[in-house]
């Protein structure tokens, strides 16, 4: 069982990556629907995971990534993106994110991407 963050600007998201989550055994400790409040809340949880949304309003999840990789360069981060965003992809691999899922996530992907980093 993983410690997990779910960053996504949508409320809706959030829910189902969650119950996705919690279905498989793993434990959300926390959720941030931005940038700016996914840095505050990975320093005070130390998730072993954060699923992370790239496309947020005022900064990009990329961003997001950056600092948290600039404070934890062990952080495991799992890109959650929709198709056609590969260029944005590649942009956060380079960032330091260990994994990505493609929109619309499905439970299996999901699993898969935490079992290849943990």
């Amino acid at each position: 069982m993983a410690k997990i963050m779910v960053v996504d600007d949508s409320r809706f998201m959030r829910l189902t990556l969650k119950n996705m989550l919690e279905n498989n055994g793993h434990q959300v400790v926390g959720e941030a629907e931005n940038e700016a409040e996914a840095v505050v809340k990975y320093t005070a949880l130390k998730p072993d995971i954060v699923t992370m949304d790239i496309i947020m309003p005022v900064e990009s999840g990329i961003t997001a990534v950056k600092k948290i990789i600039a404070l934890d360069p062990a952080a495991k981060i799992i890109m959650v993106s929709a198709m056609g965003q590969e260029k944005i992809l590649e942009d956060a691999k380079q960032a330091g994110a260990k994994g990505f899922v493609v929109k619309p996530v499905k439970q299996a992907e999901l699993a898969e991407a935490i079992k290849k980093i943990l």
